[in-house]
């Protein structure tokens, strides 16, 4: 049933719905809101990865 449940048709419509709702104007501002969002993600989640020490091992 879902095995072809994206295709570029389905995109077309999307972007026509995105453009209905929302306008031209306030796509591309959403579309760098939703970037920056990801970068800063991106970097705290790096930088969580980096300050978590290793768990300290017990002797057997």
């Amino acid at each position: 049933m879902l095995r072809n449940a994206l295709e570029p048709w389905h995109l077309a419509i999307l972007l026509i719905v995105c453009l209905l709702v929302f306008g031209s104007k306030k796509l591309p501002d959403m579309a760098r809101g939703v970037g920056k969002s990801l970068r800063i993600l991106k970097a705290e989640t790096r930088a969580l990865r980096a300050e978590d020490p290793e768990p300290p091992k017990e002797k057997a």
